[in-house]
């Protein structure tokens, strides 16, 4: 249903594999990056514990700014977490952060988001001393978006788009969670969130290269009584803007060749994991998880040994950085065609004051006012994904022969150059 935009086809090619690993061996330089470890001065200067990280990311955040002529505004997003659960004491964590505001003044009100966080853990959670490479958790989702924004950065998109590494991810998503507060305290529009979180490819022979787990929640965890009760009585359980966001990345990988193909699971999660992107979906934000295939639990949160001939530790070696770049590449092309559309079109309905074997379907353009056309998707209402789509003009209503109880629709805004918006499903309106 897309068409691919040569500007970004291009710039997936400067995704670069040596960058990516050279990324995560320099993370991994820093021993131990938990949310505990020193933050010191000296530390810093010695180039060991979380300060040291962070130090890091932010002067190569810089560097890009400075190779795409001050594009990038580099941020720090700093404060104390109190003592609670997995925080002894009064402990500073500090989200990094790129901001590459909109070329265009009503559109750069949008914001789409990459995210990975930077600390890591070995073993013992409370351990900010000992080696804690975090190699694939998650020096991975931290080179995803340094690489995205090393390369997005040379192009100019008319929406804004962040590049994120935040801390605390190991200790409750403490970082994740201040960052999401504080930008729905200040009334961001973030339109799309993707958390790379374990997205390395660990070389087990069972690893499967060719797919990327992407993880969307389907009922909202923002959602009010009133709103349960209607996606309840409109069979809507998987239409949310995550789920909505998770088949954008779909049908962004069959128009890409980024190498690897979104596999979409939906659920929020693993099974006795969380993760950043949960932090946005409670305030209410469209966000989703990329993590590889098989995860080797071996590699994860284990100290650095070896016992009865089996390697325990999240080191830079179990780590496919040829299929990580797949990954990266799927993350920046996701971007550049989200910061590339319109705005969604806003105040979709579906009419239903009458019983009828048609379906009509209202909307109004987005602010920005760079839709030139729209289009009707639908799907039957035990599919996963978009089965068909209709271009119906630049228009404000449109009338389909196919009824609204066999089907969900959705309509999207199409911009000249065939870039898409996401889908938004309608609302029944009498």
């Amino acid at each position: 249903m897309f068409s691919a935009d040569p500007k970004i086809a291009a710039a997936l090619r400067q995704i670069s594999v040596p960058r990516i690993q050279a990324t995560i061996e320099k993370l991994v330089s820093f021993q131990n990056r938990s949310t505990l470890s020193a933050q010191d001065a000296a530390s810093i200067a010695s180039g060991r514990g979380i300060g040291a990280a962070r130090e890091w990311i932010k002067s190569e955040f810089e560097s890009y700014a400075r190779d795409c002529g001050g594009c990038l505004e580099v941020k720090l997003d700093s404060f104390t977490e109190a003592p609670g659960g997995r925080i002894p004491k009064p402990t500073e964590i500090t989200n990094v952060y790129a901001v590459m505001k909109g070329a265009d003044p009503e559109s750069a009100k949008r914001i789409v988001l990459v995210s990975g966080h930077y600390d890591s853990r070995n073993s013992d959670n409370a351990d900010g001393t000992s080696l804690a490479p975090g190699a694939n958790d998650d020096g991975s989702g931290t080179a995803v978006s340094l690489e995205c924004a090393r390369v997005l950065s040379q192009l100019k998109f008319p929406a804004t788009v962040i590049f994120l590494t935040v801390a605390g991810e190991e200790q409750g998503l403490n970082g994740s969670h201040h960052f999401a507060q504080m930008a729905k305290a200040a009334g961001w529009n973030i339109e799309a969130v993707l958390n790379n979180d374990i997205v390395g490819g660990d070389r087990s022979p069972q690893q499967e290269t060719s797919v990327v787990r992407v993880f969307s929640e389907g009922v909202p965890m923002a959602v009010t009584d009133a709103e349960l009760r209607q996606i309840r009585s409109l069979g809507g359980e998987s239409d949310s803007t995550s789920r909505q966001l998770a088949r954008y990345i779909a049908e962004v990988g069959r128009t890409y060749d980024a190498g690897v193909k979104p596999m979409l699971v939906f659920r929020l999660d693993r099974y006795l994991r969380g993760g950043d992107h949960s932090s946005f979906n409670e305030q209410g934000y469209a966000a989703v998880r990329f993590t590889e295939f098989r995860e080797d639990y071996n590699h994860q949160h284990q100290n650095v040994r070896t016992e009865n001939g089996v390697e325990f530790g999240d080191l830079p070696k179990f780590v496919n950085f040829d299929y990580l770049a797949t990954v990266t590449r799927l993350n920046a092309a996701t971007l550049a065609s989200l910061a590339s559309a319109p705005a969604p079109p806003a105040k979709v309905r579906l009419l239903t004051a009458k019983l009828e074997n048609e379906s009509t379907l209202t909307w109004e353009p987005p602010a920005s006012g760079r839709a030139a056309s729209y289009e009707v998707l639908w799907r039957a209402t035990t599919s996963p994904e978009w089965e068909h789509a209709r271009s119906v003009g630049n228009v404000a209503c449109t009338t389909l022969p196919t009824s609204k109880d066999n089907v969900i629709f959705a309509v999207r805004a199409v911009d000249s150059q065939g870039h898409r918006s996401l889908a938004v499903t309608p609302l029944p309106e009498r």
